[in-house]
C-alpha cells in the first residue's frame, strides 16, 4: 500500500505539469491561458500553434497518464494489483485537472485519460478513439467526440470483464471529464459549440 500511495503522488505532480502552456510558450512564445479557448489542452494548442504542436502536446498529455498506470502494474502486487492502475491513473487525471502548479486549475483531462486506459486496455482505447473518431466526422465537435469516447469507456471495460474497481473508477473519471465539460455542454445544447477548423476567440473551448 505505501508504494501505491507513493505512485498516486508521483502521478498526480506528473498529471500537474502543464504541458500545453510549456508547450505554447517555448513554439510561440505565447501563454496559452491568454489565447483562444485559455485551455491548456491540445485543442487549442493546435488552433493557436498549428497541429503538430497540437499532436505534441496531446503525446505529452497521454504520457502524464500511460506512465504511471503502467508503472503501478510492474511495481504493485497483492490484492492491491487489481485496481492499482484505475487508482493511479485517477489521480494522474486529478493532477492534470486540478495542477498543483495553476493553483489547482487545469486541463479537462481527456488526452491524459486517454492515456491511463491505453495502458489498461490498448483495445478498449482503440474502440474509444473509433467512437470520438466518427462523432468529430460526422458533427466536427472536438467536445462532442471526447465525451462519447469518455462515455464508452467504463461500458467497454465491462464488456471486457474488467474488476469492478476498475470500472467504477473509470466511471469516476468520466466524471470528473464530464464536470470539467460543463460549458462545452450547455453550448452544444444551445448550439453555441464551434466546430473543428472554426476561427474563434475568446473562452470557446
Amino acid at each position: 500500500m505505501f508504494i501505491l500511495l507513493l505512485l498516486c503522488i508521483g502521478a498526480f505532480l506528473l498529471g500537474s505539469i502543464p504541458f500545453g502552456r510549456i508547450v505554447g510558450y517555448f513554439a510561440g512564445h505565447i501563454d496559452i491561458r491568454k489565447s483562444g479557448s485559455g485551455n491548456i489542452g491540445a485543442t487549442n494548442v493546435a488552433r493557436q500553434l498549428g497541429m503538430g504542436w497540437g499532436l505534441l502536446t496531446l503525446a505529452l498529455d497521454m504520457f502524464k497518464g500511460f506512465a504511471p498506470v503502467s508503472g503501478a502494474d510492474q511495481l504493485v502486487s497483492g490484492n492491491a494489483a487489481v485496481y492499482s492502475g484505475i487508482v493511479v491513473g485517477l489521480a494522474a487525471l486529478l493532477g492534470h485537472q486540478f495542477s498543483v502548479f495553476q493553483r489547482f486549475a487545469g486541463g479537462k483531462g481527456v488526452a491524459t485519460a486517454l492515456g491511463v486506459f491505453l495502458a489498461l486496455s490498448p483495445f478498449a482505447c482503440l474502440i474509444g478513439l473509433g467512437i470520438f473518431a466518427l462523432l468529430v466526422l460526422k458533427w466536427r465537435y472536438i467536445s462532442l467526440g471526447s465525451l462519447g469516447a469518455t462515455l464508452s469507456m467504463p461500458i467497454i471495460l465491462y464488456l471486457q470483464g474488467f474488476s469492478l474497481p476498475v470500472v467504477l473508477g473509470a466511471v469516476i473519471g468520466a466524471a470528473f471529464i464530464f464536470l470539467r465539460h460543463h460549458q462545452n455542454i450547455q453550448r452544444l445544447i444551445h448550439g453555441h459549440e464551434p466546430k473543428w477548423g472554426q476561427n474563434v476567440s475568446g473562452k470557446l473551448l
